[in-house]
This record gives structure tokens, sequence and C-alpha cells, in this order.
């Protein structure tokens, strides 16, 4: 805890609310793109493309909320879609 300034104890009562924030915005995000992975895995290529619909939204989500950098969401998503991109080729 911090130490006797009220500055310091309310920025570590912020810190604390911030991180559960942003905890539990990444496990949301993290949920979706474990539907990506899921549905690649099965070879289901139209529940893939919708699970990438969906997880790039919630992507773009944490970056409004600040929670991801820019760079890391697009980065995610060009991962993901190259992915689901691979079952329409096969």
């Amino acid at each position: 805890m911090a130490n006797r300034h009220h500055s310091a104890i309310k920025a570590a009562r912020q810190s604390l609310k911030r991180q559960e924030r942003n905890r539990s915005i990444l496990r949301r995000v993290r949920t979706y793109i474990k539907r990506v992975h899921g549905a690649v895995k099965d070879n289901k290529t139209d529940e893939a493309k919708a699970s990438l619909r969906e997880a790039t939204s919630e992507l773009h989500k944490a970056v409004t909320k600040g929670t991801l950098h820019r760079n890391t969401a697009s980065r995610w998503v060009s991962r993901l879609a190259s992915r689901v991109n691979t079952l329409s080729t096969k």
C-alpha cells in the first residue's frame, strides 16, 4: 500500500481498479480468440469466420478501453485472419 500521501493512496486505489478492469477485458478477448482457434482446429470454416468477426470486435473494444495497444490488436487480428483464411484455401 502507498505511504502516507493522500495522492499516493488514491493512485494505488485507481491502479487496482484499472487492473481489475483490464484483467476482465483481456479474459474476455482471450475467450473469443480461443473460439477462433477451436473452430480452425476442427476445420469449421463458417464457424471460424463468425468467431473471427466477434473476436475482431472484442479486440477493437479492448483498444478503445485502453487495455490493448492498437498495433497489438491489429497484429492479433491479422494472425487470426491468416489462420481462418488457410481453411478456405483447403
